[in-house]
């Protein structure tokens, strides 16, 4: 069974960081680029980040840039994405996602093409 896993959510004070992960099992991520999405509530989904299959390429969403790190260890089957200067604003539940290939248009991470999701894991940014 394909399977993305996402852990590594939690409460965090405004200023902390957090580090996400994103495994996979039943295939291997080798040949995947993995995105990054958050949804908050009453909100849309948006994209926060998209790496490639071999790591080169990277993408953000304005709103993380600087802030925000994507990366991936193919050996363990697992992307991270490393979250520093945390704000209310980044409160969401956060997936990841698989697909061949990052699809960014205007500068923005799109989720069409995705082609596994996991269920995601919440995030909560408050003091």
């Amino acid at each position: 069974q394909l399977q993305l896993v996402e852990s590594g959510g939690g409460l965090v004070q405004p200023g902390g960081s957090l580090r996400l992960s994103c495994a996979a099992s039943g295939f291997t991520l080798d040949y995947y680029a993995i995105g990054w999405f958050r949804q908050a509530p009453g909100k849309e989904r948006e994209g926060v980040s998209c790496i490639s299959s071999s790591g080169g390429s990277t993408n953000y969403a304005d709103s993380v840039k600087g802030r925000f790190t994507i990366s991936r260890d193919n050996a363990k089957n697992t992307v991270y994405l490393q979250m520093n200067s945390l704000k209310p604003e980044d409160t969401a539940v956060y997936y990841c996602a698989a697909a061949l290939a990052c699809t960014v248009v205007a500068g923005t991470v799109r989720s069409s093409g995705m082609d596994y999701w996991g269920k995601g894991t919440l995030v909560t940014v408050s003091s």
